[in-house]
């Protein structure tokens, strides 16, 4: 499984953080691409084809024009009307005719997984950021709780925030005194206001944003975890 470098994942977070839909996959040189969905016609066609609006001909599994994928209204679909020599999957699921696509559905096409985002968008923080502009104080064992919140941005090309229980496994912790130390991140960064179901979305973005963890916090818990190289280093301290 490919591992993001930390310039992957601070271009990702920029995505996120537009709370605009967009696709994520890798080229045949294993680049990241992201295509931000808002600046694409209403219909966008994928395939082997240099004529389609998003090129995979590096994948000989891949038809000339495989899927398209239709905006309606404010939501996207994909539709594969039977084109295409191999077929497309979401989720494992050979899809038929036309599908409305969800934040994070993996679609696999030939050899290729393009991931569907589509952020909530930034308005969600603004009660939160506005509030404060500095650096809230947190402590060392708050910050590895965040760490290891966010360590899942490191590791997929998809991914969401840890839960409670992968974040105590993780740090060998209790489960009450991950809740007690999450609870006490919310409060530190003002997310009382924030839906339940978007908190821990919302306290990874904010811990981003503020730099509570970077990107490279995140190469060197991978690392720790022995899921991925070190990073090179970059210069002299």
């Amino acid at each position: 499984m490919h591992r993001a470098t930390p310039a992957e994942l601070q271009a990702r977070l920029a995505a996120e953080r537009l709370g605009r839909p967009f696709l994520l996959y890798r080229d045949g040189e294993d680049t990241q691409r992201i295509v931000d969905l808002d600046q694409a016609p209403e219909r966008l066609t994928i395939g082997r084809s240099r004529t389609t609006g998003v090129v995979l001909e590096w994948d000989a599994e891949v038809s000339r024009v495989h899927v398209t994928l239709e905006r309606l209204g404010a939501e996207w679909t994909l539709v594969d009307d039977g084109r295409s020599r191999n077929g497309t999957f979401i989720a494992g699921e050979r899809v038929h005719g036309r599908v409305r696509l969800n934040d994070g559905d993996v679609i696999a096409i030939g050899k290729t997984n393009l991931v569907f985002r589509s952020p909530v968008p930034n308005q969600t923080l603004h009660t939160a950021a506005s509030k404060s502009h500095s650096r809230p104080t947190v402590s060392e064992a708050q910050r590895r709780v965040l760490i290891a919140l966010c360590r899942p941005y490191g590791e997929r090309e998809f991914s969401v925030p840890a839960s409670n229980r992968q974040i105590a496994e993780e740090l060998v912790l209790g489960l009450e005194t991950v809740k007690s130390h999450m609870r006490a991140l919310f409060d530190a960064l003002e997310l009382g206001d924030i839906p339940q179901h978007q908190k821990r979305a919302a306290l990874a973005q904010r811990a981003f944003e503020l730099g509570l963890v970077t990107p490279r916090d995140l190469v060197v818990a991978a690392h720790a975890r022995g899921t991925t190289p070190p990073p090179r280093p970059t210069g002299t301290a």
